[in-house]
């Protein structure tokens, strides 16, 4: 098991140079417009996943994928020669979602804000449907010693004032 901080390090350099071979070295017609967003390496330092975006609809994303598999041992030898490594990993290119996520992501929060301005303009000139609070509030009697009654304006048929009656010892 190697260092991690080694393992990282070496993420970032075979970013870096897979990016810079796929812009110069790589011809192939159905690579389009490849943005490697990063690379994570096993802790062995066996193997290498390449996390890409393409900008264009799918079939530019699924050719841009095949050229990526295509070249694979070409990227690979760079890697090889440019880090100098005993063993160097192998690629595996996977296509990056999380630009697809931001996107959804943004659309949710759009439409959340769109359904909150509608509710702004249902509210404007509102008003309440009782009163401004609508928590009931205890009645203050006057009389401390009568605590086990029920307060004047409640409907009741009478059994809660019998068993207060009742209940007192």
């Amino acid at each position: 098991m190697a260092d991690p901080a080694r393992a990282r390090k070496l993420a970032v350099r075979i970013r870096q140079i897979v990016s810079a071979a796929i812009e110069t070295q790589i011809k192939d017609p159905r690579l389009g417009m490849v943005t490697v967003t990063d690379a994570r390496v096993t802790g062995d330092l066996r193997e290498a996943t390449v996390f890409y975006t393409v900008y264009g609809d799918e079939t530019q994303i699924a050719d841009s994928a095949a050229a990526l598999a295509s070249a694979t041992g070409v990227l690979r030898s760079t890697v090889g020669r440019q880090t100098g490594i005993k063993f160097v990993p192998t690629l595996a290119f996977v296509a990056d979602i999380v630009p697809d996520t931001a996107r959804e992501l943004e659309e949710a929060l759009e439409r959340a804000r769109h359904a909150d301005a509608e509710l702004a303009r249902a509210r404007e000139g509102a008003q309440y449907a009782g009163d401004a609070d609508p928590y009931r509030k205890p009645a203050e009697d006057d009389d401390e010693d009568d605590d086990d009654t029920v307060p004047s304006g409640t409907a009741n048929d009478g059994a809660e004032d019998r068993a207060a009656t009742r209940s007192v010892p």
